[in-house]
């Protein structure tokens, strides 16, 4: 079998080693870059080549230039915000748990009402609700935003016996959000299954989430479940990886 190589064009490789360099903490917030002559020794290419990788980087938003004194990795160029965190209903009088777990994060968490509809749902969709061929479903499309930036497109599906006559239904904000209305109608959130896969953003994601070149999109399948297993909300979230990791804090000891 013959050895595999990496034909990227070179400042994609020179980029992608950077970038790893910054996620794993190598290379810190504020730090700054060798000056572009050490990069050009290092990886051994012009100097023209070592301006397109930093220009992929600070596209995507991981460095920036600071005119007069050089190339800095930015702070906190990542998110990463607790995803169990968000499922419990909201406290009585407290607003939806997201935007609190953004303001850990010491982020303004805001989001923006796209689309309110009864639709048929996709494939997968119906199959994790239960539903037969042609039912239909709330859906409720919206834009999620850390100070002011989009953050992620989120699509959320309800039961049509569950989602009649609910705020579900209506183009507004609910109040705590859906786990806290889907708890006052009887159907508490009991476990989710999350499906995470990443791929090539589709044109209204590209466009929605404002991404500066063709960076893959975290995509993330959640199924909800209330008492005796009853699937009652099923969300679909994509977000930029580049700029987000999902964090998963789950208690291991049971008894």
């Amino acid at each position: 079998m013959a050895k595999h190589t990496d034909t990227r064009p070179a400042h994609h490789r020179i980029a992608a080693q950077i970038r790893a360099e910054i996620m794993s903490g190598d290379l810190t917030a504020s730090q700054q870059l060798p000056i572009t002559q050490d990069l050009v020794t290092q990886y051994g290419v012009s100097s023209q080549t070592i301006q397109r990788a930093l220009g992929l980087l600070k596209a995507e938003g991981y460095i920036v230039g600071r005119s007069g004194r050089g190339v800095f990795v930015r702070d906190s160029p990542q998110q990463a915000l607790d995803s169990v965190a968000t499922m419990p209903p909201a406290p009585d009088g407290e607003p939806y748990v997201w935007i609190k777990e953004a303001a850990k994060q010491s982020k303004t968490g805001t989001n923006k009402i796209l689309r309110v509809a009864e639709v048929v749902p996709p494939t997968q969709v119906r199959d994790a609700l239960g539903l037969e061929p042609g039912e239909t479903v709330a859906m409720r499309e919206r834009l999620l935003l850390l100070d002011e930036d989009p953050a992620e497109l989120v699509s959320s599906y309800y039961p049509m016996d569950i989602a009649q006559g609910t705020a579900l239904l209506e183009r507004k904000k609910i109040k705590g959000g859906s786990p806290t209305l889907l708890a006052d109608q009887g159907y508490p959130p009991r476990e989710m299954v999350d499906r995470v896969s990443c791929r090539p953003p589709t044109e209204e994601e590209f466009v929605g989430l404002e991404l500066p070149t063709e960076v893959p999109v975290l995509r993330t399948f959640r199924v909800v479940y209330s008492d005796f297993a009853k699937p009652i909300e099923v969300t679909v979230m994509v977000k930029a990886a580049h700029l987000h990791e999902l964090l998963y804090r789950v208690p291991l000891d049971r008894d």
